[in-house]
C-alpha cells in the first residue's frame, strides 16, 4: 500500500514514538552471566538500587565512573524538559575532565539503539538539538533499533518557527537525507509527507532529496500525498519539476490512479494538469495502440 509507515522495530509503535517508547519498552538480553551480565544490566540502568550498589562496589574506580557518566548522560539530555544549558554544562565538564571520551559520549546509545540526537529530535527540542550537532562529533546516520535515523524522526516533527527550522535544516544538511527506514524502506520525505509536515517537505526539497525514491511497496512521497489527500504537498512535489508521474507501485498503480481510488479530487485535476502526466498517460495510450 502507499501509507505511511507506521511500525517500529516491534512492528506496532508509530515511528515517532520509535524513540521514547523503545526506550521504555525494550530490553537486551544482556550477553554471558555473572559479572558481565550484571555489567551490561548496570549500563542500561535496569539494575535496582540494591544490585546497582553491589555492582558498583566490585567494579573498578574508572569502571564507576562510565557507568554513572551513561546514566547522567541520558538523564541530562534525552528528556522532553531537558535544558540546553544543563547539557551544555555536562559537555563542558566532560571536555575538560576527560576530553578523549567526548565523541562516546555524544554517541551513547542505550538498549534501543537511541542516541541523545534520536530523543531530542523525538521531543522536538531543538536548542538541545543544535547543542548537539554543533559539537560536531555526532553521527547524525545511525539507525535505532527501530530502524529509524534522526534525520528521519525530524521529519515527523512540527517544527514551525524560525530557530527551530534552521537546527532542523542544520541536521539534513549533516545527515543523508535519502537513508530509508529498515522495515517498510521509506525516506524521510515519505514519512513528511505521509504525516502532513509541510514545512519540513520544503526543507527537504531545498536539500535536493530524491522526489522518486520508492519504499518497498514502490511507492513514492507523491504516491503517499495522493493516497493522504495532501494537496498543498502534492503541489510542492509537482513544482519541482522533479517529479516522475509514470511511476508505478507493486500494485501498478500510479500516483494518480491512487488518487482516483481514494477520491481525493483536487489531486487528481492537479495531476492531470501537470503537463509531465499528460505525456505519460498519451504514451501509454499510444505504445497501446
Amino acid at each position: 500500500t502507499t501509507s505511511s509507515e507506521e511500525s517500529s522495530g516491534d512492528e506496532k509503535s508509530k515511528p515517532e514514538e520509535g524513540a521514547e517508547a523503545q526506550r521504555k519498552d525494550a530490553e537486551v538480553p544482556a550477553e554471558g552471566g555473572g559479572a558481565v551480565a550484571e555489567e551490561k544490566e548496570a549500563e542500561r540502568g535496569l539494575l535496582d538500587p540494591d544490585s546497582m550498589f553491589h555492582f558498583l562496589f566490585c567494579l573498578s574506580p574508572q569502571r564507576q565512573v562510565l557507568v554513572v557518566l551513561y546514566q547522567e548522560w541520558f538523564r541530562v539530555s534525552s528528556q522532553k524538559d531537558s535544558q540546553a544549558d544543563t547539557v551544555r554544562l555536562y559537555l563542558r565538564q566532560v571536555g575538560l575532565t576527560t576530553p578523549t571520551l567526548l565523541p562516546y559520549v555524544v554517541n551513547l546509545t542505550d538498549g534501543n539503539g537511541n542516541m541523545a540526537l534520536h530523543y531530542s529530535v523525538s521531543h522536538s527540542n531543538f536548542p538541545v538539538v543544535k547543542l548537539l550537532l554543533d559539537t560536531g562529533l555526532c553521527e547524525t546516520d545511525n539507525l535505532n533499533k527501530a530502524g529509524y535515523t534522526p534525520v528521519m524522526l525530524a521529519a515527523l516533527t512540527a517544527a514551525e518557527s524560525p530557530d527551530d527550522l534552521e537546527v532542523a535544516q542544520q541536521l539534513l544538511k549533516l545527515g543523508d537525507v535519502n537513508a530509508r527506514s529498515r522495515q517498510a524502506g521509506q525516506t524521510a520525505l515519505m514519512l513528511a509527507v505521509s504525516h502532513g509536515r509541510v514545512a519540513m517537505v520544503k526543507l527537504l526539497l531545498s536539500c535536493g532529496v530524491d522526489v522518486n525514491a520508492q519504499d518497498h511497496e514502490g511507492s513514492t512521497a507523491l504516491m503517499c500525498a495522493s493516497e493522504h489527500g495532501h494537496t498543498h504537498i502534492a503541489r510542492l512535489l509537482l513544482e519541482t519539476g522533479r517529479c516522475d508521474t509514470s511511476l508505478t507501485d507493486k500494485n501498478g498503480q500510479t500516483a494518480l490512479s491512487v488518487a482516483e481510488g481514494a477520491s481525493h479530487q483536487d489531486i487528481v485535476d492537479l495531476l492531470k494538469a501537470n503537463p509531465e502526466a499528460q505525456t505519460s498517460e498519451s504514451t501509454g495510450t499510444a505504445d497501446l495502440l
